[in-house]
């Protein structure tokens, strides 16, 4: 296989991954930031593997139409060559504070790791796969995923560093997860990214002073991308009524909406300088984008969680207060952190348990899933 010259071109999530490998020289290896990758907890991204066989066996008819058209759109691949470095692109490394710097860098590791994440996971499935609708959606899917990893690699690349995807795919611990699971996951892994990434663009537009790296200039194209893959989760849910309409999916689909805004809100108040820096307040941020995502997930969950509830946020504060204590009693160790670790899992459980059992709000679903960017 030729590889283009660099992964804003790839054609698949192969070639891609091939144009990284040839950058990637042995003076730009680096442990650090592949150790951190490799990292699984609670709050880091995973890798999954599921139930493939059952993937190949959907059947699109019940939503031909749309998936015509999304897959139409995907293939006529509006932002081939977007996601690569142009004049625009002036980072400053060197003058950066180096605390906001360690926090933007993992920042850049855990996003990177997670774009991968799903290279990797929607790669297997073409390649496991014989139904013509599915292979080709997550092939599309997986040469995306594959570009913006690629990209967040070449932004590592100025600071010295990379993470090295290949290993990745090799040594990280892999999750099996059913297939309605990654549904539920990834539909609002996307989507939640699509918040995410819009939120901070327009902020920036408005604030380009704000704007300390360039990265954020591509994140407008680069959520659209995860806008149409949460399209395509949706539309895989709408092939069967029970996937959101049975009242044990309704607990599943509950459960997912809380961990993931939950492990949201725990991160990123885990990073105070890079949202300073941007000049945004991280709680407002959490709950802008908890509100899109919300608003955006009415096209297929049948309710959306109640983010004004008064035990939402001092609950989602608690879970974060506790993972700081987790982490600090791990690294201390010895009994006494041992103990400080398990009270902080308590404290963490309860927490949780108090967001999840919050009444969520009733939603009537349309009957087609399709929705376009409005942010």
């Amino acid at each position: 296989m030729n590889a283009p010259k660099h992964s804003a071109y790839a054609d698949t999530a192969e070639e891609a991954i091939a144009a990284q490998d040839a950058l990637d020289g042995p003076e730009m290896t680096s442990e650090m930031a592949t150790e951190v990758a490799m990292q699984n907890t609670l709050l880091t991204p995973r890798f999954y593997t599921t139930d493939f066989d059952e993937m190949d066996a959907i059947d699109v008819s019940p939503v031909r139409e749309d998936w015509d058209q999304l897959i139409a759109g995907m293939k006529a691949d509006p932002n081939k060559g977007h996601f690569k470095k142009t004049d625009e692109w002036e980072a400053n490394w060197e003058g950066m504070d180096p605390a906001l710097k360690a926090e933007f860098i993992d920042f850049l590791i855990s996003s990177c790791t997670a774009e991968f994440s799903g290279c990797v996971l929607y790669k297997e499935m073409k390649r496991r796969g014989s139904n013509t609708d599915i292979t080709t959606l997550f092939q599309l899917m997986a040469r995306d995923e594959a570009r913006h990893a690629g990209f967040i690699n070449d932004a590592l690349r100025e600071a010295g560093i990379r993470v090295n995807l290949g290993f990745l795919t090799q040594q990280k611990k892999y999750t099996y997860f059913r297939p309605k699971f990654i549904y539920y996951a990834t539909y609002l892994s996307e989507k939640i990214g699509y918040a995410r990434y819009i939120t901070i663009f327009r902020h920036l537009e408005a604030h380009p002073d704000k704007r300390f790296h360039p990265i954020f200039q591509w994140f407008r194209e680069w959520c659209n991308d995860e806008f149409s893959h949460g399209e395509a989760f949706a539309l895989l849910m709408k092939t069967d009524p029970k996937l959101t309409e049975s009242f044990s999916n309704k607990l599943w689909i509950k459960f997912f909406l809380t961990a993931v805004y939950s492990t949201m809100w725990v991160r990123d108040h885990q990073r105070p300088l890079f949202h300073e820096a941007l000049g945004v307040d991280v709680t407002w941020y959490g709950q802008e984008v908890f509100r899109k995502t919300s608003e955006i997930s009415k096209q297929v969950f049948p309710f959306t969680l109640d983010i004004e509830h008064k035990r939402w946020r001092p609950n989602l504060d608690r879970m974060e207060r506790a993972s700081v204590q987790i982490a600090k009693a791990k690294a201390r160790g010895g009994l006494v952190g041992m103990v400080s670790r398990l009270t902080g899992m308590a404290k963490a459980g309860i927490a949780f348990v108090s967001v999840l059992t919050i009444p969520s709000i009733p939603n009537d679903v349309p009957d087609s899933p399709v929705m376009v960017p409005a942010y």
